[in-house]
């Protein structure tokens, strides 16, 4: 298959499926209301975890979870498959942290920096508590002492796109969590 350049198009083989994001994502979200938290606050890591976070948050919400919503764009990628080991921040939250109990939603945890300088940077600000929630838990060894609270799914160490995630800016359209096989 041909793209409108006339290039062959990278192909992408479903890891998992649309179907099975949606029922997990409904699991998860029983899973964190079950925690009855008072006051949630939602924090949302972009760009990565933006189509999680939403389906996240409106399956939080049809179990009875109402939790307001931020956004804080990290970087420790850029345009690279593998992380700098330096995390950015590019865009800083708008509401205020501090007592709030925080549910910080990423794509995937592999080496733990994003996630524990997000967490440190919450906790900082007087956040009451900070619960972690990512789609992809990476069975790798971390660069900093982590583990997510809530996770979706778990997969070795592999580059995943679709679903919100990228390469290079590619594949977050996609409707299911896959791995480029031919580029």
């Amino acid at each position: 298959m041909t793209d409108s350049n006339g290039s062959a198009e990278p192909e992408v083989e479903v890891i998992h499926s649309a179907e099975d994001i949606t029922a997990r994502i409904e699991a998860l979200a029983q899973e964190v209301t079950a925690r009855k938290l008072e006051r949630p606050l939602v924090v949302a890591i972009l760009k990565g975890s933006f189509v999680f976070a939403a389906d996240l948050i409106r399956a939080l919400y049809r179990a009875g979870l109402k939790p307001e919503v931020d956004f804080l764009t990290l970087s420790s990628y850029r345009k690279s498959r593998t992380s700098s080991g330096k995390v950015e921040i590019l865009r800083d939250l708008d509401l205020g942290v501090e007592g709030r109990n925080v549910i910080l939603i990423d794509d995937v945890l592999d080496s733990g920096r994003t996630l524990v300088f997000a967490k440190d940077l919450i906790a900082a600000r007087g956040a009451n508590a900070i619960l972690t929630c990512v789609l992809i838990d990476k069975k790798v060894p971390r660069a900093v002492d982590v583990t997510a609270d809530f996770s979706a799914f778990e997969c070795d160490d592999e580059f995943v796109v679709g679903y919100g995630m990228d390469a290079a800016h590619r594949y977050r359209e996609l409707p299911f969590v896959g791995r480029v096989t031919k580029e």
